[in-house]
């Protein structure tokens, strides 16, 4: 929604991942919604993801414009809510790009939660990653 918990926090993970698989890809991340934008990510997706050595502080909060769903190769919603609304959005000629970023199921926001929601949304992205870059380090036919 707002770009400063799940997102920005998936940005980092991918982008250090890659970086430590040789890979150079292009990242970003922002929200469906205009709710914080130019602001950091939350403190505490900060100070979780800093505990686990990535580091968010240099990102800020952004919307999705309409020159995303042509220039990223993919686009992933962190739940059915914002999939919906890069749905909405997107020209009809790029919605094979879209996609949820966990695959077949919502990445909890840990917003209104406690620290144990942020440290599993650390956890399921940091396992999406890795089978994210495997996919994208395969051999194709």
């Amino acid at each position: 929604m707002g770009n400063i918990c799940r997102s920005p926090t998936a940005e980092e993970v991918l982008r250090v991942h890659a970086q430590r698989a040789g890979l150079e890809l292009h990242l970003d991340s922002a929200g469906t919604e205009d709710y914080h934008i130019g602001d950091p990510p939350d403190k505490r997706s900060v100070l979780h993801a800093q505990r686990r050595g990535y580091d968010l502080s240099g990102l800020r909060a952004r919307q999705v414009c309409p020159d995303d769903f042509r220039d990223f190769d993919l686009l992933l919603a962190a739940d059915m809510l914002n999939l919906g609304v890069l749905r909405d959005r997107c020209p009809p000629a790029y919605h094979h790009k879209l996609a949820l970023f966990l695959g077949d199921r919502a990445l909890p926001d840990p917003y209104y939660g406690q620290a144990s929601d942020f440290e599993k949304v650390l956890d399921l992205v940091e396992k999406r990653a890795v089978s994210l870059l495997s996919e994208w380090q395969a051999p194709t036919d």
